[in-house]
């Protein structure tokens, strides 16, 4: 019911993932990001407690890279055989798992700075579809995750239409700086690019007022934040 794709920018040091489905509110417990750490997706039978556990793994010395995080995950699971994971570090390692349990056509796919995976797919090609499209994208990372998600779904997507869907991005602030979600909405991913297309322009000015509110825009609006 789930597909996602997770990338990051050696450029600019951004990471993100975007994830859809026709589950309601499916970005509210399937993706996790951190900054300068990574990028951990959970779908399938979806438990969320194993997203924030990858995050923590991940930034912990004793695991070096993504595989032994993920090796890590598979022996604390007791219920792996249903879940589908995917970790990506913010230096570009990736490790991805589908259980056996796994619904529906579901795949995997790994590239350059990207991870792409889901489960109850039209056809197995969909994960494959969205590496390929963001690798040959340039420009924003967000952008870049968009198009990326939308060649999947041009490529068949799920087996059902999609209904919800999540993009989140985070750079040098703690906070992500973006966190756009459509909970439920026949056609969300163009919801969400119209969301994307209100908040770029108003992005960096959050930013500033974080770093630097006494030089921060202003909107001049009552109770403005």
């Amino acid at each position: 019911m789930t597909f996602s794709v997770a990338g990051v920018c050696p450029d600019t040091g951004m990471l993100g993932s975007i994830i859809t489905s026709s589950s309601i509110c499916v970005a509210s417990r399937c993706h996790f990001v951190k900054s300068k750490v990574g990028v951990a997706l959970t779908q399938n039978i979806t438990n969320p407690d194993l997203g924030p556990r990858a995050l923590t793994l991940l930034e912990d010395s004793s695991y070096p890279d993504t595989q032994s995080v993920l090796e890590q995950l598979k022996q604390e699971e007791a219920s792996i055989e249903w879940r589908q994971l995917g970790i990506l570090a913010a230096n570009g390692d990736s490790a991805t798992f589908s259980g056996e349990q796994a619904l529906g056509i579901h795949n995997l796919a790994k590239g350059k700075n990207v991870i792409a995976m889901g489960n109850l797919l039209a056809n197995d090609q969909v994960p494959q579809a969205m590496v390929k499209a963001f690798e040959l994208s340039k420009g924003k990372l967000a952008d870049r995750l968009l198009l990326a998600l939308r060649a999947g779904l041009e490529a068949g997507g799920e087996m059902g239409p999609i209904q919800s869907i999540g993009l989140k991005v985070c750079s040098d602030p703690e906070w992500p700086i973006i966190d756009l979600r459509v909970d439920w909405h026949d056609d969300p991913l163009q919801e969400l690019e119209s969301l994307w297309q209100a908040y770029e322009p108003q992005m960096q000015a959050y930013i500033t007022r974080a770093k630097d509110p006494a030089n921060a825009e202003s909107y001049g609006v009552p109770g403005d934040e």
